[in-house]
């Protein structure tokens, strides 16, 4: 596999992460008092603990410009500190905040089954698979998007970035433009992440271990897509016959 082919590979996983239910949590069809089951599993499974997956990712790598963005990364998720001076899982707090939700629910989620099974996939993809797949996972998986191919390609369309006040959270279900501080921080760094985590791969992944790296990307995809499904279904989304 080439690096062209490479690049390709990853793409193409990351135009499948799209979720059917997606268009309803963006249209304000989520009833209301069971979006916190949402909220509570992003939470859960990868906001909470993101840093821990990037520091797993770092302590890997003997690759020095690979650890210095991956440190960069993980200090900012961890502490804020090159922008709003908070850990992003505390930003992201401020969501179920602004909604009037019990953040006691935040401090012991109760996972589902699927979202126990993927957090499993994201613990081993960045424990045991080595540097290649954990940084893989965690920058271009997680972090991304579908709209990765716009911070490659000239042209190609990249994420949206509508106007806070047309957020779902504050135009459906009444959140304050101010409790959204981990979106401003995200639309703040993103363009250098996203550079970051491509540079890092493409750059740096050997190709004897480009083929693991696309399954490992497959791996968390399709645990992602389960995942995904029974929340959907937990907060009363049905999937169009």
């Amino acid at each position: 596999m080439d690096r062209a082919q490479f690049q390709e590979a990853l793409l193409s996983v990351m135009e499948r992460k799209v979720h059917w239910a997606w268009p309803r949590f963006t249209s304000g069809k989520v009833p209301a008092d069971r979006l916190h089951i949402h909220l509570e599993h992003e939470y859960g499974v990868y906001i909470r603990d993101f840093a821990r997956l990037i520091g797993r990712a770092y302590v890997q790598c003997p690759i020095e410009a690979v650890r210095i963005e991956l440190a960069e990364n993980l200090y900012e998720e961890e502490t804020g500190r090159l922008t709003r001076g908070r850990p992003h899982a505390n930003l992201f707090l401020e969501y179920p905040r602004g909604l009037g939700m019990d953040l006691s629910r935040f401090e012991h989620v109760e996972l589902l089954p699927a979202a126990q099974e993927y957090r499993r996939t994201l613990d081993a993809l960045t424990s045991d698979h080595g540097w290649e797949v954990a940084t893989a996972v965690t920058t271009i998986f997680v972090e991304g998007t579908p709209f990765e191919r716009g911070e490659l390609e000239d042209g190609a369309p990249k994420r949206p970035a509508p106007p806070l006040e047309d957020h779902p959270l504050v135009k459906h279900y009444g959140l304050p433009v101010e409790s959204l501080a981990l979106t401003k921080v995200h639309r703040e760094v993103e363009g250098d992440h996203r550079a970051s985590a491509w540079t890092m791969v493409l750059d740096h992944v050997p190709p004897a271990r480009r083929t693991d790296v696309v399954a490992g990307m497959e791996r968390a995809l399709r645990g992602w897509l389960a995942y995904r499904d029974a929340v959907a279904e937990a907060c009363g989304v049905q999937r169009a016959a």
